[in-house]
């Protein structure tokens, strides 16, 4: 079975940065990141295909996030840039996708999340 392991989160001042990391078990075909705010649904943020890396953005995101890949080490990375205070979530990991691939339904694989805070 797969297991996702996230790490990266903290807290940042606004336009500042952060990297996130989630660590694969196994070999996995997709790669998504969701994010959830307090009193909020459960959105996507980020997604990739492993095979070629090709990258998908939620609009909220776009120009500012930038997921990639490391395939020797079954990683991917969500670099965070010019945060803002309305970025401020819970951040999960997913994998393997069964349809959408910014759907939090359509994903098998879940991490334990990791926390983001921006302060303005």
């Amino acid at each position: 079975q797969v297991q996702l392991v996230e790490s990266g989160g903290g807290s940042v001042q606004a336009g500042g940065s952060l990297r996130l990391s989630c660590a694969a078990s196994g070999y996995i075909y997709s790669m998504a990141w969701f994010r959830q705010a307090p009193g909020k649904e459960r959105e996507g943020v980020a997604a990739i295909y492993t095979s070629d890396g090709s990258p998908y953005y939620a609009s909220s995101v776009k120009g500012r996030f930038t997921i990639s890949q490391v395939n020797a080490k079954n990683t991917v990375y969500l670099q965070m840039n010019s945060l803002k205070p309305d970025d401020t979530a819970m951040y999960y990991c997913a994998a393997d996708s069964r349809g959408g691939l910014l759907s939090p339904t359509d994903y098998t694989y879940w991490g334990q999340g990791t926390q983001v805070t921006v302060s303005s």
